[in-house]
């Protein structure tokens, strides 16, 4: 294979082919560790809670789905075992995700998964490149972020039609 062939590959089609190096990486450790049952995106909140118990608000927001099927998503991780959830304590309105000890098991699986791909990229490009990547990942992230508050800023400030006539 050439060795720039990915100068020629759309950026969407890098990050959508990297992503999945990662999940096929989670999927696998999964499986081999006993998890096989979990829902897709489930590995997603599973790590969102083992890294500082995110709000399901914030979660479903990285999921980038309606509220209906992240509630559907969880309430498939609770079946299964991986989570409980109870009200906020600070704020009844607010769910809490905790994992279980199966949750805890799998978030270790996934940890271990996602290290292994992180050191392999490390082997294969050294550590200098791999931080230029995150950083590329972060200027990305972040100039979405204010396309969109610029967007909902505009929305705001558009003059709404009321119908009347």
């Amino acid at each position: 294979m050439d060795e720039d062939w990915h100068a020629e590959v759309p950026f969407p089609a890098l990050l959508r082919a990297a992503r999945r190096a990662y999940g096929t990486a989670v999927q696998a450790a999964l499986a081999e560790a006993g998890y096989d049952d979990m829902p897709g995106n489930g590995s997603y909140v599973i790590g969102a809670v083992a890294r500082g118990g995110a709000s399901l608000s914030l979660i479903i927001q990285g999921l980038g789905v309606s509220k209906q099927a992240a509630g559907q998503l969880v309430d498939t991780l609770v079946v299964r075992g991986y989570v409980t959830r109870a009200p906020d304590p600070a704020d009844r309105r607010r769910l809490t995700l905790t994992l279980t000890e199966r949750g805890l098991g799998a978030g270790a699986a996934i940890r271990s998964a996602v290290e292994q791909v992180d050191a392999g990229l490390d082997r294969r490009v050294g550590p200098e490149y791999v931080a230029h990547a995150r950083a590329v990942l972060a200027a990305l992230i972040e100039a979405s972020r204010e396309a969109e508050t610029g967007r909902q800023a505009e929305t705001s400030r558009e003059p709404r039609e009321h119908g009347h006539g």
